[in-house]
């Protein structure tokens, strides 16, 4: 499974949709519509509606070449990045890098198509057993999971693959001393990522509503939703686990050997940077192409189930498809008219503040999203309803792009090199030390919780008032759909959200590759680069900008989560309003039982909280176990004499090690994951309700406290290191030990908060289907033995996740003699 195979894959995937119609056509027809739920959608004509006077159908398919040209925006800032001037030494550091990530994303490939097994048996069992779909209805829903996993997949792979080619130019550009180009080329690459993310995933999408016949179409989404999520949350989690191994094992030399940061004799460093893709990019990267397309799904669902007029649907599909086209647009334009102006700014200074061009091109973003939204329905709605939902709906859109730009501002506030917060922490550390480090952390992750849960009150708040001036006439529940829009909104920006995230992982790296490098200690380097470039080199200064910028980096990483997050539990909603439409008949029967009053649901509510917090654990337990096993065998093995760098195979061993317990993290947590959402929508479906309720809400402020937390940490860290210049000291020490503490906060648990909760919703929608259609033919009896018996299964996997994965010492690291004891001694 190498770069050609996965082009491979993704080629066939556009062939098979392409291809669709015509196989379709011949197919045997579809079988009666035994429920089904979101699979036995049909999609209306689109051609029925003029939407702004041009057919439906027409502007979606001027839609598709407006994602060729996103796509074609990130292949050529692609291109652009490659062909950068780069000295030799870095360049094999990046592409040492990438060869790692090359390996790990190979071996989680094979991993997903592992983990595809278990979701494709209950694909077949459900639709082909019990709601007795045709063969050939079954292998698409299971072809088009498949495409799904490809898109994750795919984009994770193009994200290190751009990330490791822009690392690399990033700090051979900062040896002239100048601030612009160190802050330009890992935008450019973010960009690069997120316009072919959005652009890949909304073609896809668009091609399915377009191409593949109304009443297979129900099946197709569902199945490239599952591959999807699937896809992402594997890559997510496994990623997380990964880079944080990596991180603590390469970081606590700092303390343990007093050397300086990325030393190049530390083996921890490639696995570091690796890491740094794998968790920073990979799982990102992933998880934005699967949220987006869940969330497109999500409404798709909600419009077919809850609008009552085909025409209607047809007019909502239609505005929602364009508008996500007209936000990529919105992105890339945002992005050239900011980088004009950080040009005309910051072109030629030798200090800059790498936050500012950066907040710059978000609030730019939002604003003229916020602008096309109400013009674009304008003129493609204006009829709409009673003829003034047009302005209404784009409000409930723009509450989520607001979103989009004020979380960030929030999170700043408690993140940022500049923040009071981040400040209070190194104050803290100063005189209490490690303790007092990690209690003023705490304080900045709670806080921030309590500021970003009221903020996206308000602007839900707001969304759910905008529902009730007249949209009911065209809609059941139409505050769901409100919640639905606001997720919608909060990804409208989706490709300057994933740009800025993905900043981070290229400035981390960019200081990495300089220190591995040696470059400094090349002989004649500067006469040849005088020579070969045409620039003085000016090492202190490119020291410098690469660690603020890195700073600037962690900000922004910060910034992103909470967004996904909250895309995740407001998308939630929507999803979760399809199950109950399912279980209810429409709203029409058993709506007590959504009630408090009704004790399973209330349990449901219990059991929810309690899988969140058994979830914190398992990913925290997989790190510290794997970065137990990684800082044993390089406190083992580094040498700190007469060499300049580590050996190629000490560094492959500790990328073995924190991809062995990534792998065994992630498949615990799957399977808990996968045979807990069986049993609880097997042992009573409004149980199953509460529980995803519950997963939500607790996973949300679960997720915002410990990544806030860990921005903080990882910045008052950063500040010690840049501002203060204090590395080394006691007072570095603690910061160091507060970093380590906020890593798997921030980058393991908190950020697989997301794909676990969309995938467990989404999966649960089968979940309860199966066990409701099982209950309807064999009885109540079989569905709760199932229960007790998928119960047990998960238990299994909860227990392995800590008794299982625990540390055990005394076991002797493998050692290279007497230089193993000697780097041990210092």
């Amino acid at each position: 499974m190498n770069g050609k195979f996965l082009t491979a894959v993704l080629v066939l995937a556009l062939v098979a949709l392409v291809a669709a119609p015509t196989v379709l056509a011949q197919a045997p027809p579809a079988a009666a519509q035994h429920g089904g739920g979101e699979a036995s959608l049909k999609i209306p004509d689109l051609g029925q509606v003029h939407v702004g006077g041009i057919g439906g159908r027409t502007l979606l398919t001027l839609g598709l070449g407006v994602c060729v040209l996103g796509l074609v925006f990130g292949l050529v800032i692609f291109s652009q990045l490659k062909n950068l001037p780069v000295h030799e030494s870095m360049r094999e550091i990046s592409e040492l890098i990438y060869e790692t990530c090359k390996t790990y994303l190979i071996t989680q490939g094979k991993f997903i198509l592992l983990l595809e097994l278990f979701i494709g048996f209950i694909i077949v069992v459900y639709f082909g057993f019990l709601q007795h779909f045709d063969a050939f209805r079954v292998v698409i829903i299971l072809l088009f999971s498949l495409i799904g996993i490809a898109g994750s997949y795919g984009v994770a792979w193009f994200g290190i693959r751009i990330n490791t080619f822009a690392n690399s130019r990033t700090a051979f550009a900062s040896l002239r001393g100048e601030a612009f180009p160190v802050y330009a080329i890992p935008l450019k690459a973010g960009m690069s990522i997120g316009m072919l993310l959005i652009s890949v995933e909304l073609f896809l999408m668009l091609c399915i509503l377009l191409f593949i016949p109304g009443d297979y179409a129900g099946p197709c989404f569902i199945g490239f939703a599952i591959g999807e999520s699937l896809g992402a949350a594997a890559l997510r989690i496994a990623g997380g686990i990964f880079t944080k191994i990596a991180d603590i094992g390469s970081d606590l030399m700092k303390i343990v050997f007093n050397i300086k940061e990325d030393d190049a004799r530390n083996p921890g460093v490639i696995a570091d940077c690796t890491g740094d893709n794998a968790g920073d990019s990979v799982g990102p990267s992933a998880d934005g192409f699967e949220t987006y397309g869940v969330t497109g799904v999500a409404l798709i669902s909600f419009i077919l189930l809850a609008v009552r007029e085909p025409a209607v649907q047809v007019q909502l599909l239609v505005w929602i498809f364009s508008m996500r086209v007209l936000m990529i647009v919105a992105s890339g334009g945002s992005y050239l008219i900011n980088e004009a102006i950080a040009r005309g700014r910051y072109a030629k200074v030798a200090r800059m503040n790498f936050e500012a061009p950066l907040t710059s091109l978000v609030w730019l973003t939002s604003i003229v999203s916020v602008v096309m939204t109400y013009a674009a329905s304008y003129v493609l709605i204006p009829n709409l309803g009673d003829g003034s939902l047009w302005w209404k709906l784009s409000t409930v859109i723009t509450c989520g792009t607001l979103a989009g730009a004020i979380i960030p501002e929030l999170v700043k506030i408690f993140t940022s090199t500049e923040s009071s917060h981040v400040r209070e922490v190194v104050a803290a550390s100063r005189e209490g030390g490690a303790s007092l480090n990690v209690l003023s952390g705490f304080v900045a992750g709670n806080f921030s919780a309590y500021w970003l849960g009221m903020t996206i009150v308000v602007l839900m708040g707001i969304a759910f008032l905008v529902s009730t001036l007249g949209m009911a006439a065209l809609m059941v529940a139409p505050a769901v759909f409100a919640f639905g829009l606001v997720a919608f909104g909060f990804l409208g920006m989706g490709p300057v959200t994933i740009a800025v995230d993905s900043y981070g992982p290229v400035t981390d790296n960019a200081q990495s590759v300089y220190e591995l490098s040696v470059i400094e200690t090349i002989p004649n380097v500067a006469a040849q680069i005088r020579r070969e470039y045409g620039f003085d080199v000016k090492f202190e200064n490119a020291k410098a900008l690469l660690e603020e910028n890195d700073g600037a980096g962690n900000t922004f990483k910060a910034t992103a989560k909470p967004v996904l997050i909250g895309t995740a539990v407001v998308g939630a909603t929507t999803m979760i309003f399809s199950i109950i439409v399912v279980l209810t008949a429409g709203l029409t029967q058993n709506l007590d039982k959504l009630s408090l009053l009704h004790p399973p649901f209330l349990l449901g509510l219990i059991t929810g909280g309690a899988v969140i917090y058994w979830f914190t654990g398992a990913a925290t337990q997989a790190v510290s176990t794997g970065a137990y096993r990684a800082v044993e065998f390089i406190k083992a093995n580094i040498r700190l004499e007469g060499v300049t760098k580590a050996s190629v195979s000490d560094s492959k061993k500790v990328v073995e090690i924190c991809t062995q317990y990534a792998q065994k993290g992630m498949f615990n947590i799957f399977l808990t994951v996968f045979f807990s959402t069986l049993a609880f929508a097997f042992l009573e479906p409004y149980f199953f309700i509460g529980y995803l309720i519950s997963i939500a809400l607790f996973g949300l402020y679960q997720a915002v406290f410990m990544a806030n937390a860990g921005g903080a940490w990882d910045n008052a860290k950063k500040i010690v290191e840049t501002e203060l210049k204090e590395k080394g000291s006691a007072l570095h020490a603690a910061t160091v030990v507060g970093d380590t503490v906020g890593d798997p906060f921030k980058d393991t648990s908190s950020v697989a908060m997301n794909p676990v909760i969309k995938f467990t919703t989404l999966f649960g929608l089968l979940a309860v289907e199966l066990a409701v259609s099982l209950t309807a033919t064999s009885g109540p009896g079989l569905s709760r033995v199932l229960s007790l018996v998928f119960f047990l299964l998960s238990t299994v996997f909860v227990w392995r996740s800590f008794y299982g994965m625990r540390i055990k010492g005394g076991e002797p690291a493998v050692t290279h003699g007497a230089v193993g004891a000697v780097a041990r001694s210092k």
